[in-house]
């Protein structure tokens, strides 16, 4: 660790989560978020459309939140690679579109999601000015910029790319609801997610395993990858985060093999 000014070690960042609950949906609480906050806090960290659960934030919670932020004098870091995969009637808003946001907020996105370019590493940030000039004076220590040939795709995409985005999106859509209505056929509770592309099955009380062993043991019996919801924070525990963006026919034989395991396994 690096010391800080006159030699003493910097202070750590103390985060402190707001949890989330199968029964709301992984809906944020606005007023969980406002009870934890304290007179050291300094910001609001954001992921909405929500990687591991696909929640999102309803108009209603976006617009309560935007209010604390405000009273609270708070900056709000919202990531949104997520933004362009919505289902349904939901609509995603950009945080900093919202009244009085945009001097405040610290917005993050790229291509990875919308134009699968995960891998290329491109990326963007929106924030105001004075925000924008201390992270370029970290940001340029560390890389020099994105390669040429991966910006140069980026371009494409943003030109030409759009009837695919809305092709992916309604085919993600079509594998989405195969996926979610097979998992709670199987008995494994799982709430609609409305952005993104994973489900996020509870799966504890059906065969009794934590998070963790039922991954390995469905890796190892049925090789099929999953990914512990315990990594992701204490809400997470008793899930599994399943990943829709493969082809309709391995998720289907993918459900096939999760129920044999799971009547294997069922308390």
């Amino acid at each position: 660790m690096r010391p800080g000014r006159r030699g003493r070690p910097p202070r750590a960042v103390l985060r402190r989560h707001v949890p989330t609950r199968l029964e709301d949906d992984f809906a944020l609480d606005p007023a969980a978020v406002e009870a934890a906050i304290t007179p050291k806090t300094k910001a609001l960290f954001l992921g909405y459309p929500c990687n591991p659960t696909g929640a999102v934030l309803p108009d209603a919670i976006q617009d309560e939140l935007a209010r604390i932020a405000a009273t609270h004098d708070l900056l709000v870091y919202s990531d949104e690679i997520y933004d362009r995969l919505a289902y349904g009637s939901y609509r995603h808003r950009a945080f900093s579109s919202l009244p009085g946001m945009r001097e405040r907020t610290i917005l993050m996105g790229g291509f990875s999601k919308a134009y699968a370019m995960t891998g290329w590493r491109v990326g963007y940030l929106c924030a105001p000015a004075p925000l924008l000039e201390g992270i370029v004076k970290v940001h340029q220590y560390g890389i020099m910029s994105a390669p040429t040939t991966a910006q140069d795709a980026a371009l494409e995409a943003l030109r030409s790319g759009e009837p695919e985005v809305e092709r992916m999106l309604a085919e993600y859509d079509r594998r989405r609801r195969m996926f979610v209505d097979g998992l709670n056929a199987l008995g494994l509770r799982t709430f609609e997610p409305r952005g993104a592309f994973y489900a996020f099955p509870e799966v504890a009380s059906a065969t009794g395993l934590d998070s963790e062993t039922f991954t390995e043991r469905l890796l190892e019996e049925e090789h099929v990858a999953v990914v512990p919801g315990g990594a992701f924070g204490p809400s997470g525990e008793g899930h599994v985060r399943a990943c829709y963006a493969t082809s309709y026919e391995r998720l289907e034989e993918a459900l096939g093999r999760i129920g044999r395991f799971v009547e294997r396994h069922r308390t």
